[in-house]
Parts: structure tokens; sequence; C-alpha cells
């Protein structure tokens, strides 16, 4: 039972007060402190807030030391250089390769069977033709191959016939493949690409011979008809041609043409890299105070390379004393978070503080929080909206899960502060994590159903959104030349965001049964479930012990409207109350409910073996509980029900049978060592450690109790139930739950209320008389009566 603090003094000489003990639930401050150094849990305690605060101090200097801004963004803050130092200017070195690329010429690589094609058949004309008379005995092929005419011909057929002639032909034809090879014909998009391309006017040409570089003016379009015809005209005649066999060469070149050069990209490439790779670095030197960005300008590919070569440049150079100056702050600041959130717990919440394995996953749960936040914005900084406020929302919400408002949202609160701190963020962005704490556990209630997470999910991204589209533009500046830039990215982040809302929807509903058995709670969805009817367990009672069933359905509507009076957890309660007295199905006709009138097999048992049967019902409860997977808070239900109550029945009988009689047959009082011990005849408990377990407790006596009453009257009722109540208040059954007194008195009159109701008085008609033989049927109403 919980007590208020009291504060004592003495009296002492002149009636100066003596110093004064401050007490807290009987035991003075000194005690309470001296009890917790030696609590196993203490120890346990401090080891994971050591390691807690290491894991997150070394996440916070792991992350400031990586650039947390991404290219594109307006930056809310200006960045100096804080040691001197040089560096290669990768941006300008590149710059400067880029062009060597760009002025190194395009490579293009001659295509040797077109040479050999035209090379043959011009060397081979004027002998293919010695012996055609007419341009009718011509091949048709070779006539519009090359366009010949009877004067052409004629002209060809003179070649053949001088021997000077065919020299001089021959000499033209070299002398033309010679001019051909500097003067590359190429199809139309090769053409374009070769006049457009690259800053050098020159093209290198490969072929048999060395590499050799032509003007790209130099090159011909095989694909525009009037610069080819006037180009094959002028090189035909640089070449020797003369009239009228010039025309056959040019109708030669002209007519089917095929590009002499093709492009080679390989071979350009490798020549680009190679000129690039021939350029020396350009070195920067960079002075202490030197600006890295200013507040205000949106971020480029350069400034982010320079801000990580600060970075990495200063954890070399910078002294020792100076980064572990900032290390050691780190930590200590960490380290009085953790403090302070686990003297809250201690203080506020010792459910937490008294089981070393949920400070554990509680820190865990933090920790995975802070490297996830951490690890994403590290890795691509763009997402920071998404990870922050999402990880700390998720530790608010499954916190509320798993234990109250305040404790999630102290919980919530101290997650913001460490990433803020790990992530070096504003102010803007806590107010945005507290934002959705705010709403995502003041819109989570008992999560009874799945649409109560949707519907939080919803809301908590709806705030979110509206919050980091808020903070931008409170935090970011907007230069002229940046407003686009924050327009676009304040848009980002508020989807970000949002859908950060979202996700926490539905991580949560993933982890919910893993959090369940980690925490050890029961959400109001398994609860639901649990209450199903169809349940094994209640379908086995139902079949096998009908009796138990029926008065487990009545505790749990007493015990529901007591839970509801004093604001505990109702559905923990009734579901509790159902489940409470599963063990009776292994013996169930040794309970009174479910035995036939006049059949007791306790009549043939001794005291003690009906002891243990009835006090075996606890434990054969406990371990089917477990068998079926039954969560742990109902299992409290099923072994404290009773708590160290005594059974007081086989007690007295024990008693009795234990007394002697005298010659006369009268009983006498028996030697106290062959009395039984009352320790032996209760139950092995433990107390209601729970307000839900009480109040099962109670309900559970009232209801037995009131099925010995002649005559149920509410009066009646209400004096039982305070008698059973004050009966377990003598006898410590509420001392290791936190029931005050005023919830006590609340709790019996819920209680009489309620089996008042179920025991209602009922209107004695004149057919009940004993009388009347044949009593007139009854009509609907007093059927219903």
């Amino acid at each position: 039972m919980a007590t208020e603090p009291t504060r004592t003094t003495g009296k002492g000489g002149r009636g100066k007060a003596r110093r004064a003990v401050v007490r807290v639930r009987g035991k003075t401050v000194r005690e309470r402190l001296r009890d917790l150094v030696e609590h196993p849990a203490t120890g346990w305690g401090v080891t994971i807030g050591l390691a807690f605060t290491l894991l997150v101090t070394t996440l916070a200097v792991w992350s400031r030391s990586h650039p947390l801004v991404a290219p594109g963004h307006v930056m809310d803050r200006t960045r100096t250089v804080r040691v001197k130092f040089s560096t290669f200017d990768e941006t300008e070195t590149e710059r400067i390769r880029e062009a060597e690329r760009q002025r190194t010429p395009r490579v293009y690589v001659r295509d040797r069977a077109a040479f050999e094609d035209i090379r043959t058949s011009l060397t081979n004309l004027p002998a293919s033709l010695a012996g055609a008379a007419t341009l009718d005995e011509v091949d048709r092929g070779i006539r519009e191959r090359f366009g010949l005419s009877e004067e052409e011909l004629a002209a060809l057929r003179a070649v053949t016939d001088d021997p000077g002639g065919s020299t001089a032909w021959q000499a033209s034809v070299t002398t033309l493949m010679d001019i051909l090879g500097r003067r590359p014909i190429l199809d139309g998009r090769t053409y374009q690409a070769a006049t457009q391309e690259g800053l050098n006017e020159q093209i290198e040409l490969r072929g048999d011979a060395d590499p050799e570089r032509v003007a790209k003016r130099a090159a011909i379009n095989a694909d525009d008809a009037v610069q080819l015809g006037a180009e094959t005209e002028r090189i035909v005649h640089i070449a020797g041609f003369t009239a009228p066999v010039d025309g056959v060469v040019v109708g030669r070149l002209t007519r089917g043409v095929r590009p002499t050069f093709q492009f080679d990209a390989d071979q350009t490439r490798e020549a680009q890299d190679a000129a690039a790779s021939r350029v020396t670095p350009v070195r920067r030197e960079y002075a202490v105070g030197q600006r890295i960005f200013d507040r205000g300008d949106v971020l480029d590919e350069s400034q982010l390379a320079l801000h990580r070569r600060e970075l990495a440049e200063f954890a070399d150079q910078a002294p020792r004393w100076r980064l572990w100056t900032q290390r050691i702050a780190l930590f200590g600041t960490v380290g009085g978070m953790t403090a302070i959130l686990g003297g809250y717990l201690i203080t506020f919440n010792r459910r937490i503080a008294r089981r070393s394995a949920r400070m554990g996953w509680i820190a865990g749960l933090v920790g995975g929080a802070l490297t996830l936040a951490c690890a994403v914005t590290v890795t691509d900084p763009r997402f920071a909206m998404l990870a922050v406020p999402g990880s700390v929302v998720l530790v608010a919400v499954l916190m509320r899960i798993a234990y109250d408002r305040r404790t999630a949202a102290v919980i919530g609160m101290t997650t913001a502060v460490l990433v803020c701190i790990a992530l070096d963020r504003s102010m803007g962005m806590f107010a945005l994590c507290l934002a959705g704490i705010a709403a995502a556990c003041g819109a989570l209630g008992e999560v009874r159903d799945r649409r109560e997470i949707i519907r939080m999910s919803l809301g908590t991204a709806a705030v979110l959104a509206v919050g980091a589209a808020l903070v931008g533009l409170i935090d970011r500046p907007l230069s002229p030349a940046a407003v686009a830039a924050a327009r676009d990215q304040t848009l980002a982040e508020g989807m970000l965001a949002g859908l950060g809302g979202l996700v926490v929807g539905g991580v949560t509903l993933f982890v919910l049964p893993f959090v369940e058995r980690v925490f050890d709670i029961t959400t109001g969805l398994t609860l639901i479930e649990l209450r199903d009817p169809k349940q094994p367990l209640l379908r086995e009672m139902q079949q096998r012990a009908p009796g138990t069933y029926n008065h487990s359905l009545n505790v749990a509507s007493i015990a529901e409207a007591a839970a509801e009076a004093i604001g505990a957890d109702s559905l923990l309660t009734y579901v509790g109350c159902l489940y409470h007295d599963i063990g009776k199905i292994n013996k169930p006709e040794y309970f009174i409910e479910n035995q036939r009138r006049g059949v007791n097999r306790h009549d043939k048992l001794s005291p003690a073996m009906s002891l243990l049967v009835i006090v075996g019902h606890v434990k054969d409860g406990v371990e089917m509980a477990r068998e079926h997977g039954v969560p742990h808070p109902i299992i409290h239900f099923i072994e404290a029900h009773h708590g160290t109550t005594l059974v007081e029945f086989f007690y007295r009988r024990a008693q009795e049978q234990a007394k002697d009689t005298d010659e006369s047959g009268k009983p006498r009082d028996a030697e106290p060592e062959r009395l039984p011990d009352e320790v032996d005849y209760r139950y092995p408990g433990p107390k209601p450690q729970t307000k839900e377990v009480a109040i099962t407790m109670l309900a559970d006596a009232v209801e037995s109790a009131t099925r010995t009453l002649a005559e149920p009257t509410p009066s009646r009722i209400d004096a039982l139930v305070r008698h059973l109540a004050q009966a377990r208040l003598a006898d410590g059954q509420f001392d290791e739950c936190d029931l005050t007194l005023r919830e006590v008195r609340t709790i019996c009159d819920s209680i009489s209320k309620t089996v008042a109701s179920i025991y209602h008085g009922r209107i004695k008609y004149a057919s009940d008389e004993p009388k009347r033989e044949t009593p007139a049927p009854a009509s609907t109403a007093e059927r219903s009566a």
C-alpha cells in the first residue's frame, strides 16, 4: 500500500528542533540510497549506462567527422577553415583535364576494304575496257558504276593503247589514293560529330602508316551530294586526271560512295585519357579562417569536397588536447543525459528500474535508433529529414505501447537531444522531433486494433510534414540566388518527414509482437484476441469446467467495472479474470462450482490432500498458460489471484481433526505441536504486483462468497465486500501493489454495485406462492423477470 511522505522532528534543549529526517514510504532518504546501491540491478544499470554513453559518444564523434550536408542544399550556417593546409584542387584539376580531353583530336581509322575497292577498280579500269569497241559491249554494272560515255570509253582505250598513257594513269591513281588518305570521306553523322565535337581544329587519321593530323575542314560529307561532287572533282584534277577521263574517276567516287574512314571511340578515349594524365594536379593553399561556404550558399560539389578535406585535415593536424576535449565534453554531455534519464526511471517508473533486462532493452532501442539516424545521415544527408525525426518518434511510439505517455515522452525527448548532439542539428530539428513525439503519444491510446496505429501514423506524418516545412523556412536563409533551391529543398524535406511518420506506423505494426515479448507487456490488440471464447484454453474450460467458466465470466464483469472506476486497465483486468482459474481444468470435479448437488470429493480426502488439490490449480494454471504462449501479464493473474491467503476451510478442518477427545468423548485442546501450521495452509503466492490483479483477487473472493448468502441484498453484499477487502488489507495481500486506501474504497463501492445488480431482487408473484398447486403460465414479462 502507498503511504504519504512524512517528516519527523525531535525536540531538544530550549526547544531547538533537532535535524529533520525525511522519510519516503517509511524509509529515510539515506536508507533508500543505501538500498539502491546494494540492489543487484544497480550494478547492471551503471554498466548499461556506461556502455550506452560510450556508444552514443562514439556515434557522435564518427558522425561529426563527416560532412553532414548535401550538394544542392541551401546552407544554414557558415563554415571556415580551422587549420592551415594545402590540397589538390580536384575540381580545377578535373576542369583542366577535361579541357585537355576536348583539345585532343578525335581518331578516325581507315577503312581498308573501301580503299582497296577504289584502288583496284580504278587501276584495272583501262585494261577491263580494252576489248570493248562500243559502250554496249561494256558490262551494265561497270557503266552504271563509272557513268561511262562513248567519249570516255574511247579515251580509256587510248590510255591502254599508249604505253606512256598507262603509266600516267597508274601514277594518277596512286596520287589520288594518297590524297584520299588525307581527305577522309565520312558518312553524314560522323561528319557532323567530326566538325562539331572537341576543341581541336584537327582530326587524327590512322591507317597503315604513321598517324596523320589533318584539319577538320578536310573531311568530306558523303551524304552531301554537292560537297562530295565539288571536292572529288578538285581532288581528281589535283591527282592529274584530265578530260574526258576525269569524269570517269569522279563518277567512281560519287556513285555508291562508301566512307573511307570510321570513327574509333576506343582509340579516341585512350588518346584523351593519355592527354589528361599528363596534366599536373593543381594545388591550393587554404589559410585559417578562409570560408568554405557561407550561410545561404547553394552547396556545390567543389565546396563539399573542400569541406570533406578540411574535416580530414583537422582530424590529422589539430592538437590532441583539442580533439580529446571535445570528445570528453561529448561523453560528459551524453553521460549527464543518461544519468538524468536513469534518475527519472528510478523515481517515476520503478517497473523499469527494478529489472536490468528492461533497462538494457531500452538502451538498445535508443542506441539502435541513434545508429540508424547517424548511418543514414552520414551516408546521404539528403535523407536526414526522414531518418532523424522518424527514429526519434519510433522510440517514443514503442515506449508508449510498452509504458505510459509520460515515460514515452521523456525517453523520446532524451533520444531527440542525443541525436541532435550526435548529428550537430539545430534547435529547429529538436523542435520538430518534439512535435512528432507529442503527436504520436497524444494520438496513440490503448492499442486495441490496427486502425489505432494507422490513425496515429497518419496524424504524425501530417504534423512532421508541416513541421519540417516550417523549420526549413525558419532555419534556411532565403537569399535571392537560392530561392528556387530553398523551395525545392523545403518541399522535399516536408515529404520525407511525412514519409517518416508513415514508416513509423508500418514498423510499429511489424515489430509489435517482438516489443510485447521483450518488454513483457500485452497490448489491447493481443488482449482482444485472448478474450475470444474460441481460444483453445477458454474452449477447453467451457467443455470440461463449465461452472468455472461461468464463475470467470462473472468475476471478469465485476473486476472490469472496478478497474474502470479507479482508472486501471479494464481490458487487461477482464482478460486476466477469464484465465485466472484455468488450472481447474485438470481436476474440475474437486471445485464446488463444477460439482453436482450432494457430491463432494473432498469428503473422502484428508485436509492436507484437499489442500494440495486446491492450491495445485494455481501451479497447473501457470504451466498450462506457458504451454499455450499466454503473455506473462496474464500469467500473473493466475499465480497471484489468491496471493498468500489462507485456505481457511481446510485449515479449520485440519484443526478439528487434530484435536483429541477425552474419556467422555468431549474434545479437548490438542498439544500445540500437533496443531497444523497456518503457513502450510496458505497459497504459495506471489502477492498481487499490480492494481489489476489486486482487483481480481477481491472480485474473485466476493463472487464466490456471495453465492453462500441466503438473501444477497445490497446491504449484505456491501458488508461482505468491505469485510473481505478489510481482511485482505489486514493480511497484507495488497502490500506489493500501488493501491491506495482511497482506491480500495472506490473498488469496494464498484464491486458492491456490480454484484448487487447481478444478484438483484425479484418481484414475488402470486404464482410463486406454495399453496398454488397448478400455477398459471407466466407471461413474457414474468419469464424475463
